[in-house]
């Protein structure tokens, strides 16, 4: 962005690209009623892939596939050197809200 520049925000852009999406994400994290939180809230990762437990997260997004949701999470677990950050797409069943 250059300042002094006028025109369309980004958002404004993308409201109007005519891109939907064919339906909303999960009505809500699993176990927990309402609507669907925003993106960027914190949630619980159970036994992601290679690291067994419960870890502390962040849900970025959500994306569709096949007949099922997944999350796109942000998190970190204990590693051989402290603390490593992961981020990866998971089933819906594993995330829980915080």
């Amino acid at each position: 962005m250059h300042p002094g520049r006028s025109g369309r925000s980004l958002s404004e852009r993308a409201a109007n690209s005519g891109v939907r999406p064919s339906e909303p994400p999960p009505a809500a994290l699993p176990g927990r009623p309402g609507p669907d939180p925003v993106e960027g809230r914190h949630c619980w990762v159970r036994d992601p892939p290679q690291a067994p437990g419960t870890w502390p997260g962040l849900l970025v997004e959500w994306r569709r596939r096949g007949e099922t949701w997944q999350g796109r999470v942000a998190f970190t677990v204990a590693g051989a050197d402290g603390p490593a950050l992961v981020e990866a797409w998971l089933p819906a069943d594993r995330l829980e809200p915080r």
